[in-house]
């Protein structure tokens, strides 16, 4: 509720639903932190590194 009062009082229903979508997003990877859902740098860019070239080799 605080984040939705902090908008304008004439925040369109689409600012809304981003703010929404937004405060989703930071409580589901808290909660992936808390359950130790997590991946190190290092494995992070392993993975994106490996999704970049199976993408270009398509």
């Amino acid at each position: 509720m605080d984040a939705l009062q902090r908008l304008p009082e004439d925040a369109s229903l689409e600012e809304i639903t981003e703010e929404l979508r937004i405060m989703a997003s930071i409580r589901r990877g808290r909660a992936d932190i808390a359950a130790g859902r997590t991946k190190t740098q290092e494995e992070a860019e392993r993975l994106l590194e490996s999704w970049a070239t199976a993408w270009t080799s398509r």
